[in-house]
């Protein structure tokens, strides 16, 4: 009985040291082993094994991608003070554990430092729309020099971002004063230049509108002339000359009107003369037109022809 007092303390103790021999690292993680107090080993993802009192873990470290968000603020070329917020996302390589874990004790202040030192040097030579425009070039830049510094320390820069640009409350407002002004200003440029293309096709509308009318015209006139010379060629033919068939016609078209005239009952037209001895009168102040006319143009042949003789 004794002795299987003595012996439950040692196999307890066995047991401890047995379980404590075993360790377990998780996916996308390493383990850096130190034998009394020196670097022995690093473990990956599994089931490890290290010996009891002699080895310990010194620490462990994750393999996954990591963020680091630093907000900067700095002043541009054109003395505005703005705000600008960096992600970097790094890795620690796989083969260079022992680099990351031993060489740097605080990775994301070194991170912070180079990525403060990067931009307030970029920044401030770029007036605040090139920094928006040309954000990429600044994050191109942190990249390079952060890859080319932490690369010795174990750690590989994936991708730097600026994600975002916050320049003073002011200058915002005054920059949206600034976009509104313009968009107004190209919103009446296009309100004129329609107007003037209103105007413009309604000027040749209505100049294609008189030069139809005037073509009507034409043709009205010319259609009157060919009956007026048709009327007087009928009249020629029963023994009526020219300008007593003209005189004819005129009578007839005024006897016409007054027909025309007669036959509305809500006209407001007044023609003049209408006194029952009119058409006599204008018939015979047309035909003695006409003779007058006629003789004129004989005496004036007569005087044509002398000047051509001398």
């Amino acid at each position: 009985m004794g002795f299987n007092v003595f012996l439950i303390p040692i196999i307890f103790f066995a047991l401890v040291i047995l379980f404590s021999s075993f360790f377990i690292v998780k996916q996308q993680t390493a383990v850096a082993i130190e034998r009394f107090g020196k670097f022995h080993s690093i473990r990956q993802s599994g089931l490890q094994m290290k010996i009891p009192l002699v080895d310990r873990i010194a620490g462990r470290l994750t393999l996954k991608i990591q963020q680091l968000d630093v907000i900067i603020e700095t002043k541009t070329l054109d003395d505005v003070f703005v705000k600008l917020k960096v992600s970097v996302q790094f890795v620690v390589i796989r083969e260079k554990v022992y680099d990351a874990f031993y060489k740097l004790e605080y990775p994301h202040d070194q991170i912070t430092s180079f990525v403060f030192d990067v931009v307030r040097a970029e920044v401030p030579k770029m007036k605040l729309d090139d920094v928006f425009v040309k954000k990429d070039d600044i994050a191109i830049a942190v990249k390079r020099e952060l890859q080319e510094y932490m690369s010795d320390y174990g750690y590989d820069i994936i991708k730097t971002l600026v994600t975002d640009i916050d320049p003073d409350a002011q200058v915002k407002a005054a920059m949206n004063r600034i976009n509104a002004s313009e968009r107004e200003k190209i919103a009446a440029q296009f309100e004129g230049d329609a107007a003037r293309i209103l105007i413009v096709e309604k000027a040749k509308a209505e100049a294609e509108s008189k030069r139809l009318q005037g073509q009507g015209i034409a043709d009205q006139r010319r259609e009157i002339a060919r009956g007026l010379e048709e009327s007087v060629e009928v009249l020629n033919k029963v023994g009526i000359n020219s300008q007593e068939a003209s005189a004819l016609i005129v009578v007839t078209q005024h006897y016409d009107t007054l027909q025309s005239i007669g036959e509305e009952t809500n006209t407001n037209l007044i023609l003049l003369p209408n006194s029952p001895q009119a058409g006599s009168d204008m018939l015979n102040n047309m035909v003695a037109s006409f003779t007058a006319s006629n003789m004129i143009g004989e005496q004036m042949k007569k005087t044509g022809s002398r000047k051509k003789e001398e």
